[in-house]
């Protein structure tokens, strides 16, 4: 039964309110005079209505608690509202706001003090726990729950396919109703794209991979950014390819530089990640776009386009692929804007490119793509599960933003729903000796050396906001490592050990 469709005959008993004495109360906040409670002083903007797609009701309360916990709005010592109020201002009934604080308790984010109320919470002592900065994977989803998401996903999974074909050897690339879910997923970057042209993989890194070896040979050049994806570099190393850096300006990659590298060093591949940019969050405009494909096309070499970000852009320009289909190899991953565990990504060729070319090179390493992830990724995709998961992810993205821009000083201009940011460093501190003190303070970050392509050297740290299991770890976390960051290493030596 849905909880919202209890209604207010429900057998079960609610105890009366009885309110306390407030003369014997102690005032609930240090500057707040005595006799003064929440409601009166204006502290009930976070009940902020509730809305039809965000997610069961006693979950959307139970996060609106958690934010303003973490935003300042409520701290330690705040007594909440009377349920019988919380449920007049939100027009809910009073079933839904008994769960949703069982669900803010569960989260030890408030505790009853019997007569007195319900309160918010100390911070438990895992707030200074290990906070993990350095691995780039998209946040919880706001007002969805995943469990339950991922539950119906298996089960219509195995109502609908023979669970013995998901346990065995299967074909690359993907079956007939995966490479249909990829068409539709794509067509908002792409537009509409013909199904033998896309092909599925087991995540973008083996996808990569899968590219290199098959376009190049053995000591060919692939261009790239002075800063980008580690993973290009660690593939082309491992594959024998030299990795050239070129020169960069405000819009990206100069299309002066490219054709230069192209003469040069005979380049064979281009390899891009345009849209917020991998570390740097920067998105190349649309002009600029024109101006690579059409420097690529006259040099006769291949693009890359890695594109796993350009869902979680605001306004985001059309990607390369869609300009130049004939000379992008377009990939698109599941694992930044839904779930690494997915373990899916979706490649879109040229027509001059076989697929068997990046199969059989896929085939070295990869046999194929795990089909019970597969089959959930292409189940979620048809039946609207993942674009659910999508709008919980951006809006929990967004946040996230909103809580760093908050904590941290300087930061730069990232996207929204970025699930990034790209930190520079004040003179005192090099990116290296930042992320070594970050570890002795239980925080990692990831140091720009991680990201350097050729001689180019910048200082600055990537600091990844979906790690943190909740809003309440990650504000702790970007306090004690905006701590970290006004304090200079010769003041930190003294207490390393």
């Amino acid at each position: 039964m849905d909880i919202r469709d209890v209604a207010a005959d429900s057998k079960v008993r609610q105890a009366p309110y009885i309110e306390p004495d407030r003369t014997k109360l102690q005032p609930m906040r240090t500057n707040m005079p005595p006799n003064t409670s929440i409601q009166d002083d204006g502290a009930t903007s976070w009940l902020t209505g509730l809305h039809a797609g965000g997610g069961a009701r006693y979950l959307q309360i139970a996060e609106r608690i958690e934010h303003a916990i973490a935003d300042g709005t409520l701290v330690p010592g705040d007594r909440l509202p009377p349920q019988r109020r919380i449920a007049a201002l939100l027009g809910v009934d009073l079933t839904t706001v008994t769960r949703a604080l069982s669900e803010a308790r569960r989260r030890h984010l408030i505790e009853a003090r019997g007569a007195l109320g319900t309160f918010v919470a100390a911070p438990r002592v895992e707030l200074a726990q290990r906070v993990d900065f350095s691995m780039n994977v998209p946040p919880p989803p706001d007002g969805v729950d995943f469990d339950d998401l991922l539950r119906r996903g298996v089960s219509q999974v195995l109502l609908r396919a023979d669970a013995s074909l998901l346990m065995t050897y299967q074909l690359g690339g993907g079956s007939h109703s995966d490479r249909a879910a990829g068409v539709m997923w794509l067509a908002p970057m792409l537009g509409p794209i013909e199904p033998p042209r896309l092909m599925v993989c087991p995540g973008a890194q083996a996808a990569l991979a899968a590219l290199i070896l098959s376009l190049t040979q053995p000591g060919d050049a692939i261009v790239t950014e002075p800063l980008a994806y580690p993973g290009i570099r660690l593939a082309a190393e491992q594959l024998g390819r030299r990795v050239i850096a070129v020169d960069v300006d405000a819009d990206g990659m100069r299309p002066d530089a490219l054709a230069e590298a192209c003469q040069t060093h005979n380049a064979r591949l281009v390899y891009l990640n345009p849209t917020t940019q991998n570390p740097t969050t920067w998105t190349m405009p649309e002009s600029r776009r024109h101006e690579i494909v059409a420097t690529a096309a006259r040099h006769g070499v291949l693009i890359i386009e890695d594109d796993p970000y350009w869902l979680l852009t605001p306004d985001a320009p059309p990607p390369l692929a869609r300009l130049a289909p004939d000379r992008v190899c377009y990939i698109s991953t599941m694992s930044k804007c839904l779930s690494p565990g997915l373990r899916t990504a979706f490649v879109v060729r040229p027509a001059s490119v076989a697929e068997d070319a990046i199969l059989g090179a896929l085939r070295a390493f990869a046999l194929m793509s795990a089909p019970l992830t597969t089959a959930v990724t292409t189940q979620w995709i048809h039946d609207g599960a993942a674009e659910t998961l999508l709008g919980g992810i951006r809006r929990e993205a967004d946040a996230r933003q909103a809580i760093a821009r908050q904590l941290l000083s300087s930061v730069g201009q990232a996207p929204p729903s970025g699930i990034h940011l790209w930190y520079t460093l004040p003179s005192y501190w090099t990116s290296q000796a930042l992320a070594n003190a970050a570890r002795a303070e239980e925080l990692r970050v990831t140091p720009s050396e991680a990201f350097e392509v050729g001689p180019h050297r910048v200082n600055a740290i990537r600091i990844s906001l979906g790690g943190a299991t909740d809003r309440l770890l990650l504000a702790s976390g970007l306090r004690r490592l905006a701590d970290l960051l006004a304090r200079r290493p010769d003041s930190i030596r003294e207490i390393v050990v």
